[in-house]
């Protein structure tokens, strides 16, 4: 049996329901451009220096330097396959690289009422310190303001700043999928010590939620790829309710 605050046990049950859940199909078909994503990532300077600046200010929320990672690499890789099908490609590597950017800061105000646009202003400062020019900066700084889920989003004007926006908002919400379960889940309850029976309260409204951003993915790779993370998440999320129910002196539960 489970206790409130045993949150090993249920990391370890939420993980061995994990693995029996397929990968993703994103990553198992565009291995190539998440890769090449990766290492560009990881070359790069002004990357590694922001990815500094985030782990010296993860928020007691999660959504830290792992959580920034993932998405910043999938932003990159969303780039790279839906840029080859713009009219005028441009840059690619260039908007893959703010990709980059927006997606390592994009939450670094995650514990404020307003996040994105607080991020936003933060990010644009940050940036504004290191030299980047005005234009990239506001690129940037409108692509962490429309990331947030539920929100009126802005529509903009230029194509490669649009692909940016949902590229961003796109490899964001691919958390919600899996990865809710198995990391930020642990990452938000285990730092304010939540009681196990106060998460299985949320749980019902917490996977309907997730059910609503099956609809909301913006780019094509977005709209292509991101339901089957927020099915595999689903999966993975029920069973775990199920199984914690079973296992917890939940009485009082929903």
């Amino acid at each position: 049996m489970l206790t409130d605050h045993d949150y090993d046990s249920a990391i370890k049950l939420c993980r061995d329901i994990a693995a029996a859940v397929e990968t993703p199909r994103f990553y198992r078909e565009r291995k190539r451009e998440v890769d090449h994503s990766r290492r560009f990532l990881e070359n790069h300077p002004i990357s590694r220096h922001c990815l500094t600046i985030i782990g010296n200010n993860d928020t007691p929320y999660g959504h830290g330097l792992s959580h920034a990672m993932d998405v910043a690499i999938d932003a990159g890789a969303i780039i790279l396959i839906d840029g080859n099908d713009m009219a005028d490609r441009g840059p690619l590597d260039l908007l893959m690289h703010h990709a980059h950017i927006a997606g390592i800061l994009h939450d670094i105000r995650r514990s404020h009422p307003d996040h994105a646009r607080e991020g936003a202003r933060a990010a644009d400062a940050i940036l504004k310190g290191i030299g980047m020019a005005q234009h990239e900066r506001t690129a940037i700084k409108r692509a962490i303001e429309n990331h947030e889920a539920f929100k009126p989003v802005r529509s903009l004007g230029n194509p490669h700043d649009q692909l940016l926006s949902d590229a961003l908002y796109d490899a964001d919400k691919f958390r919600w999928g899996p990865d809710n379960f198995t990391t930020m889940l642990w990452d938000i309850i285990i730092p304010r010590n939540v009681p196990l029976s106060k998460v299985m309260n949320r749980f019902p409204d917490g996977l309907a939620g997730i059910r609503k951003i099956r609809k909301t993915f913006r780019s094509e790779t977005g709209k292509a790829y991101g339901p089957d993370f927020i099915d595999k998440g689903l999966l993975i999320g029920e069973s775990l309710y199920r199984d914690m129910k079973t296992q917890l002196d939940c009485s009082g539960c929903r």
